[in-house]
């Protein structure tokens, strides 16, 4: 697999995490460059450790999780999205209640924007390619990614208040149903 093949598989799962980035960096909750640090690191170590489990597990999880995978995203971004929508529009400071680069929040969000990197490690497996190089190069690129995408929202948020943040909750369900409707109508 040449590396312009395995950039652009990178650049396409990195998507989900950079609208996510965005989101979270327009939240003032998720403020200093530790906050920038820990989302980047997490969004691009569960980019490359899905790819890896879903290849060691190869066909014989993917009926399972394929079933229903779309819906587990679906409800996890639109839970956070609803949260990040609810509390801008209230007035509660910060906007996000919770720093979405510490705890739940984040194992949440790092899941979430990385499932599809599970399904791309099954099919590295059933093409009998090793998964070793890809996975490196999906995490560093999602790393790189978010951290733009969490600069970009924070700069956004600086400009335009809790309108960013209501945006960000915006975009999150738009990410949400497009995975949903992409998995449903995929078939």
């Amino acid at each position: 697999m040449s590396f312009l093949e395995v950039f652009l598989i990178a650049i396409g799962l990195a998507a989900d995490a950079f609208a996510v980035s965005i989101s979270a960096g327009s939240s003032n909750a998720a403020a200093g460059p530790r906050a920038v640090f820990r989302l980047s690191f997490h969004f691009g170590l569960f980019q490359f450790l899905m790819p890896i489990i879903g290849w060691l597990a190869g066909l014989s999880i993917e009926r399972y999780i394929q079933a229903f995978d779309h819906w587990i995203v679906f409800g996890l971004l639109l839970w956070v999205a609803v949260h990040m929508i609810l509390s801008a529009k209230t007035g509660n400071e910060p906007i996000v209640q919770q720093d979405p680069s510490r705890g739940m929040t984040l194992v949440i969000l790092s899941v979430a924007t990385s499932l599809d990197a599970l399904a791309i490690g099954m099919s590295l497996a059933l093409l009998r390619i090793s998964i070793w190089y890809p996975a490196v190069v999906i995490g560093i690129v999602t790393g790189i990614v978010s951290f733009i995408g969490t600069l970009l929202g924070r700069y956004f948020s600086k400009k335009v208040g809790r309108q960013a943040a209501i945006m960000g909750g915006i975009l999150l369900v738009l990410i949400a149903i497009r995975i949903l409707l992409s998995h449903l109508f995929s078939r």
